[in-house]
């Protein structure tokens, strides 16, 4: 259990059960909205100083919340309870209600999809940890997502999280990592599927709920046109299918946002959607990658280095204004771009 101690694993249930929480009220106009990714446990976590700068009124985690990596449900405690034990983590979980969703570490092992064998019982052991009330369907029903709207009328938001991990076919790839990008190639197969037929069905019918804004969080890239990595991208199909819902159903006010990547970028979709699109891409809160992947729908430079993003709604204007930011762990404003919710409608 390298990096994992006989004491970590038995102190492991006692401090997930001391964590300390905070409720978020369902009438508050979201402002400000925090998120961020990949999140490793053994590692110091300075960024947490910013993020409790900006004083967010939601954070979201997007996955790799730690790296778990493991069959092992007692090492997987362990790790969690690493992260618990971080006092800038502490800090946030006392003053910040967070919402989350995981990716293919949290959720047990890398780049794992529907064939991971102990996935039921890593779920049950992430929604304890990130104590999600009982009677949540997320404990009854397969996979892990989830979804909530938050706001009085006129300035709803509804926070959409898929499940990217339990239904997920197996990924397409090569023997030898190219140099400048990953592994994994594009599956044309229209039986490869990123979500599964019933989230599927539960996606559709929550885009169909009444909302001035949509956060669809991703716990991997939703519009990097070939990163090589995984992404939506990956199952051609899926991907297909989620930008013509957006169209066919008239889906309002939507941005992106997604994590994974180990750096971070913005890139936008104008062709062929109903009003340009955006994903926001924060990665990671510890992790560091080497080199940016090919995208061509990247707006401006990326940025690799210790990040989280954020959200900044003003519903005081007339037409709200809409910052999509990520900021560094040395507190600079790496990316930025504003939007109109004007701009985000069919």
């Amino acid at each position: 259990m390298a990096g994992v101690s006989r004491r970590d694993v038995m102190a492991g249930g006692a401090a997930l059960a001391a964590l300390p929480t905070v409720a978020l009220a369902g009438e508050t106009a979201l402002s400000r909205i925090a998120f961020g990714s990949c999140a490793h446990q053994d590692k110091p976590q300075p960024i947490w100083d910013r993020v409790d700068a900006f004083d967010p009124q939601l954070f979201l985690f997007l996955g790799d919340n730690i790296y778990g990596d493991t069959r092992d449900m007692a090492v997987l405690r362990a790790k969690y309870a690493k992260l618990a034990a971080k006092p800038g983590f502490q800090r946030l979980r006392r003053k910040t209600p967070c919402l989350a969703i995981w990716d293919d570490h949290d959720y047990g092992e890398n780049d794992a999809g529907r064939e991971y064998p102990m996935k039921q019982e890593s779920k049950d052991i992430f929604l304890d940890f990130w104590m999600e009330p009982k009677a949540s369907p997320r404990h009854s029903r397969a996979g892990n997502y989830t979804s909530t709207i938050i706001g009085p009328e006129g300035r709803r938001v509804q926070i959409i999280m898929p499940d990217n991990r339990w239904f997920r076919s197996g990924l397409i790839g090569i023997t030898e990592e190219p140099k400048d990008r990953g592994p994994y190639l594009v599956n044309s197969d229209p039986a490869a599927t990123m979500l599964g037929a019933e989230q599927w069905e539960w996606l559709e019918a929550e885009f169909k709920k009444p909302a001035e804004l949509r956060i669809f969080a991703s716990s991997t890239q939703v519009l990097a046109d070939a990163p090589g990595y995984e992404a939506w991208i990956n199952y051609q199909a899926d991907h297909q299918r989620l930008l013509d819902l957006i169209d066919f159903a008239d889906v309002n006010g939507l941005i992106m946002i997604s994590g994974d990547t180990h750096y971070a970028e913005l890139s936008r979709l104008a062709e062929g959607v109903p009003y340009p699109l955006y994903d926001l891409t924060s990665s990671g809160l510890t992790e560091v990658w080497h080199l940016l992947g090919p995208n061509r729908l990247r707006v401006g430079e990326g940025f690799m280095g210790q990040n989280y993003g954020r959200i900044l709604v003003d519903w005081e204007q007339r037409d709200p204004e809409i910052r999509l930011e990520v900021e560094s762990v040395g507190g600079k404003i790496v990316i930025a771009e504003t939007l109109r919710l004007s701009a985000l409608q069919p």
